[in-house]
């Protein structure tokens, strides 16, 4: 008998969607072919030498230890200097047994859905937010209230506004999640007031916060330019998750959380069930490298390299895009955000770009309701100068070529 695998999969598995980034990434493997659309790191600002010299300060003072199991909340070491930093850095109020090691943040956010989100338990984002969130809160079956943005990051006007409705109808959402800063996929990010408004209202309506924050500390101009959520916490509402996968390296999948105790307890005991621990030979690199005051040198090779390709993108679109594009321009992060006239759908012309060997992610992947059809988000950060030049000059004339080309009004409404 052929096995009936559909039968057997769990409801849940069934409703699990493939992210569409992953799918390109598949497809843009192929010899020529220029990705604009993962988000990845440039592979020029992984510190190659300096991990291999922590690796050997590894072998030489504590290898046994690095190759065995390890606690599940992490190593101490570790969490200890990662503490001292967010008190320096990010004026977070923590300490070691604040702070939980993850498998990469996805881990951790898929650790707040598991903990937080039963079936049709309503959770808040902002339009447009990161696609691997809405990932991991759809697979528990989260139910998206989506908050438009603004000039100061999440409109706080439309959050009351929806609060209310909710309220009217007896919803108490779980929790607000949020790219404070340089948002994936818009690079825009929260402002001071917005976000000391949230504190108040999470408060005032009792549901917490997510604050996912990978690209914080890569500000192309200056100090970094808003406090942190969680800096602003003083009750607990706060769930912070920071990463090494753009400051150090995304192969490591090494992240923390920092919350409450009763949430980190829930989150240890979720972990013991996944994978009872992350892997403890990148742990004891990472401590290494924090010690050896390396990663504060690296974050500003990496403003650097990063601030010089947002540039050369922001040019080349100047001079290649046709009028009536509109884009962000970024001061952090790994992405910009195009906004173009409404007669072109993003996802329709995917086509045409991918037959010109050209990729970027469609706006609509970043709204749970799939609406904003006429946008794209792109990397500046992956690509060498010449390659971002010609992806964006590949990419201008799949516009241009979309742009004239004859449309039924009726497909473009609402998106696809």
């Amino acid at each position: 008998m052929v096995v009936n695998y559909e039968r057997l999969f769990s409801a849940r598995s069934k409703s699990l969607k493939s992210s569409e980034i992953r799918e390109l990434l598949k497809l843009t493997q192929s010899p020529g072919f220029i990705s604009l659309a993962g988000g990845l790191p440039s592979p020029q600002a992984f510190p190659v030498d300096i991990i291999h010299e922590c690796i050997e300060k590894v072998f030489k003072t504590d290898i046994h230890n690095a190759l065995q199991y390890g606690t599940t909340e992490g190593l101490p070491q570790l969490r200890n200097v990662l503490a001292q930093r967010m008190r320096d850095k990010k004026n977070i109020d923590c300490e070691l047994h604040d702070i939980l090691i993850t498998s990469g943040a996805q881990q951790a956010l898929s650790f707040v859905a598991f903990n937080l989100l039963d079936p049709g338990d309503t959770y808040i984002t902002s339009a447009p937010t990161y696609l691997g969130a809405l990932q991991a809160f759809h697979a528990y079956q989260g139910n998206c209230e989506c908050i438009p943005m603004n000039d100061e990051g999440i409109d706080i006007d439309s959050l009351r506004r929806n609060l209310k409705r909710l309220h009217r109808t007896g919803i108490s959402p779980k929790f607000l999640y949020a790219v404070a800063t340089f948002q994936n996929p818009s690079g825009e990010s929260i402002s001071l007031e917005h976000r000391k408004e949230l504190i108040e209202i999470a408060s005032e309506y009792d549901f917490l916060i997510v604050e996912d924050d990978p690209y914080g500390e890569l500000v192309f101009e200056g100090e970094p330019i808003f406090p942190s959520i969680k800096s602003l916490d003083t009750k607990g509402r706060v769930i912070y998750i920071g990463t090494f996968s753009k400051v150090l390296a995304p192969g490591f999948r090494l992240a923390w959380v920092i919350a409450s105790e009763e949430i980190i307890n829930k989150f240890a005991l979720t972990k013991q069930s996944s994978d009872l621990c992350s892997n403890m030979f990148v742990q004891y690199v990472a401590y290494e490298y924090i010690k050896g005051g390396y990663l504060d040198i690296q974050i500003q090779h990496i403003k650097q390299l990063y601030r010089h390709k947002r540039d050369v993108m922001i040019k080349a679109l100047e001079k290649y895009f046709p009028e009536g594009a509109k884009w962000t321009v970024p001061g952090g992060g790994m992405f910009l955000w195009v906004t173009l006239p409404k007669n072109v759908n993003t996802r329709l012309m995917l086509k045409r770009a991918i037959a010109k060997k050209v990729a970027y992610v469609v706006g609509d992947s970043f709204y749970p309701d799939s609406s904003n059809y006429n946008s794209m988000r792109l990397n500046f950060s992956y690509s060498d100068d010449d390659i971002i030049i010609e992806g964006i000059k590949r990419l201008a004339e799949a516009i241009k070529e979309e742009m004239a080309t004859p449309y039924d009004k009726d497909e473009y409404v609402g998106g696809v």
